[in-house]
């Protein structure tokens, strides 16, 4: 009888990229693989060997720049510190600015956001996207005071995340009508008034 091959190919990786030896261009490289790998496979299969096969690098390697499958998630997270160019201005206009960085950044990731996949990881692993979340609105606080400092901040943060995470699965992950119908800008026009009446009102 033969003996099946013990050497399996992980099945989250891509035939890898020839290994890069700028620190900068391999990590940039391993955030671009964990972003793709996170929305094709979801948190759970993804594994830091199969994105650092796609990333053309050593598994070694992307331990040594995020120490971890949760890390490295959270680095491919588009940070609220990066999206602060876009947030930082007059409060009065904030929720308008947050809906249209929220709508092109998911549009424009072609399905590839980590934040979906963390969404997709929740019935699987409830404790992991539970610190994940937590992470990242923690990020998202210390942004929001830069810009509306004010009592009950926290409390209005964290129902802004509640918000968009309700709208994030019910349109890009479950797709229920009437919100994964709409276009963008009808997205953009009823998401406004609704964040503006949870950070201003």
């Amino acid at each position: 009888m033969d003996t099946p091959p013990t050497n399996l190919p992980d099945q989250d990786a891509t035939p890898a990229k020839k290994r890069r030896r700028d620190p900068a261009a391999s990590r940039a490289a391993i955030l671009e693989a964990a972003r793709a790998a996170f929305a094709e496979r979801g948190y759970t299969k993804t594994t830091v060997r199969g994105v650092a096969r796609r990333a053309g690098v050593t598994h070694g390697l992307v331990l040594r720049h995020f120490t971890s499958k949760e890390q490295l998630f959270l680095a491919a997270v588009p940070s609220p510190r990066t999206l602060m160019a876009e947030v930082a201005g007059d409060p009065k206009t904030l929720p308008t600015r947050i809906v249209r960085s929220y709508v092109r950044r998911v549009t424009e990731s072609g399905g590839s956001d980590p934040f979906v996949a963390m969404l997709r990881a929740v019935a699987s692993e409830e404790e992991t996207a539970k610190r994940l979340f937590t992470a990242m609105q923690q990020d998202s606080l210390e942004m929001y005071r830069q810009v509306i400092p004010g009592p009950e901040l926290e409390e209005r943060v964290a129902s802004v995340g509640a918000y968009l995470t309700g709208v994030t699965f019910s349109r890009y992950v479950f797709k229920s009508r009437p919100l994964a119908e709409m276009s963008d800008e009808q997205l953009v026009r009823h998401l406004i008034p609704n964040l503006r009446s949870i950070l201003l009102d």
